[in-house]
C-alpha cells in the first residue's frame, strides 16, 4: 500500500509542477495620470469587459491589450476568464450593438508601454520582467 501512496503523492506533485510551467507573471500598468495605485480583480475584469469605464480618482480609463504571447494568455486566464477568441467575439458584439469599440492592441510589451505612457487613462498588462519606465504599475488587491 505504501508504494501506491508514494506514487500518488509523486503524481500530484508532478501535476502541480506541470501546471505552473509556462505561467507568466504579469504587471498591470497604467498612464501616470491614473489616480489609483491599486485595482481589484473585479475592477480589472470589468474595465477589460467594458462594463466599467472609470476608476476612483481617475476619469475615463481605456483598456489596452497585447495581441499574443504568454502575458496575454495569463491575463485572459487569470483576470478575464475567457479565451482570446471568446474575448474578440465579445468585443465584436459590443461594436455591433454600438456600445463600445475594440481596444487597441499591441504586439509587444514595449509598444504597449509606449502607448500607455502617452495616453491619458490607458491601462494594460505586460510581462513581469518588462521595463515599465514611464508608466505606473498598479497593485492588484
Amino acid at each position: 500500500m505504501r508504494p501506491i501512496r508514494a506514487l500518488l503523492v509523486l503524481a500530484t506533485i508532478s501535476m502541480c509542477a506541470a501546471a505552473s510551467i509556462g505561467k507568466e507573471e504579469i504587471k498591470i500598468v497604467a498612464n501616470p495620470d491614473v489616480g489609483a495605485s491599486e485595482i481589484s480583480r473585479d475592477e480589472l475584469n470589468r474595465i477589460f469587459l467594458m462594463t466599467k469605464t472609470s476608476l476612483q480618482g481617475t476619469g475615463h480609463v481605456e483598456p489596452v491589450l497585447e495581441t499574443a504571447g504568454p502575458a496575454h494568455k495569463t491575463f485572459l486566464r487569470e483576470y478575464i476568464g475567457r479565451t482570446d477568441v471568446a474575448l474578440m467575439t465579445y468585443y465584436r458584439s459590443l461594436v455591433f450593438t454600438g456600445r463600445a469599440s475594440i481596444p487597441k492592441a499591441f504586439s509587444s510589451d514595449s509598444e504597449l508601454i509606449e502607448y500607455v505612457a502617452k495616453t491619458k487613462g490607458a491601462i494594460g498588462y505586460v510581462s513581469a520582467n518588462a521595463n515599465t519606465a514611464g508608466v505606473k504599475t498598479l497593485k492588484i488587491k
